[in-house]
């Protein structure tokens, strides 16, 4: 069931198929595109799926694309007081996958979705083939720590519900932090952040986040050892200032065989800011690891890189 529409790319014409499945016994919502191999978009914590739909053209030319929008936000229904920690996160990704028959993917995530992919791999290994990362939230990280505390107090919390309702300028400049270019939040983009955060339940779901953040990142250091045999890419904006860029090469530790990319001038959202760039970045690296699973690493690398 849903509805399907068009895009126009640079390619021609895309099909973007919108549909829901049943998870926790409520309505996920997610878009699907392409053909080839499956990658899964998770995205971030004020983030939806809809935020993806302009990269669509550049992934799925070599992927079937699924972008899901989690229970609390977007699309999605907001099942009041669900646990979303990052474990019951993680578990919910597993059952969308097995809901709509979907064995095991690449995995895509940014920020927070980063930590939820995280916690997916190490609790549901056979779902995940690769992680493709953009700086994903992680314990050793502590730059948005004070902002944290703030939301999980009594003040924070009142603000927090008062958010959408900002003016435009207040707001624009709030978003603008998560780009290298603080002037580069486009006013689409923090339209589609404060819709979705219109919706009643959504401010309340990204507070439950928010309480037990500290809790969540503990579980999630315990867990980076059962990651390790996982193909990862690391992309980090060398601006961004949500994640830094060192935790990044602190996580990069965890896995035996990763690629950090640092791209120059860019801050948290680089499927906005640099879609081209980061979408080769992409690509180049799942044509690789496809294909050192087809003929092995040795010949891949004897070949030469991708294309």
């Amino acid at each position: 069931m849903g509805l399907a529409r068009w895009m126009s790319d640079f390619q021609g014409s895309l099909e973007v198929e919108h549909h829901s499945a049943a998870v926790d016994g409520h309505e996920m919502h997610y878009w699907r595109a392409g053909t080839g191999p499956d990658l899964l978009i998770l995205h971030g914590l004020l983030g939806t799926a809809a935020a993806w739909e302009d990269m669509a053209p550049r992934l799925a030319p070599d992927s079937t694309v699924y972008a899901i929008d989690a229970l609390g936000i977007g699309r999605s229904e907001r099942p009041p007081g669900i646990d979303s920690g990052l474990e019951a996160q993680a578990d919910r990704v597993a059952q969308f996958m097995a809901a709509v028959g979907i064995p095991t993917a690449d995995i895509l995530a940014t920020s927070h979705g980063g930590a939820v992919a995280l916690m997916l791999a190490a609790k549901h290994p056979a779902r995940v083939r690769t992680l493709i990362l953009n700086a994903p939230a992680n314990p050793f990280s502590d730059w948005s720590d004070s902002l944290i505390r703030f939301y999980q107090s009594p003040l924070g919390r009142w603000f927090a519900h008062r958010i959408p309702y900002l003016p435009e300028p207040v707001t624009a400049v709030a978003l603008g932090r998560m780009y290298g270019d603080e002037k580069a939040a486009q006013n689409g983009e923090l339209k589609r952040y404060m819709d979705s955060l219109r919706i009643p339940g959504t401010v309340d779901y990204v507070l439950s986040i928010l309480s037990r953040w500290f809790e969540d990142m503990h579980s999630l250091e315990s867990a980076l050892e059962r990651v390790r045999s996982f193909p990862a890419l690391l992309v980090w904006g060398d601006q961004d200032r949500a994640v830094s860029l060192e935790s990044g090469r602190r996580l990069q530790r965890f896995f035996d065989h990763s690629e950090l990319i640092p791209l120059p001038g860019t801050g948290h959202l680089p499927s906005e800011e640099c879609p081209g760039i980061f979408a080769h970045a992409i690509n180049t690296f799942l044509i690789r690891s496809r294909a050192e699973r087809e003929i092995g690493p040795k010949l891949v690398r004897k070949s030469g890189p991708a294309a």
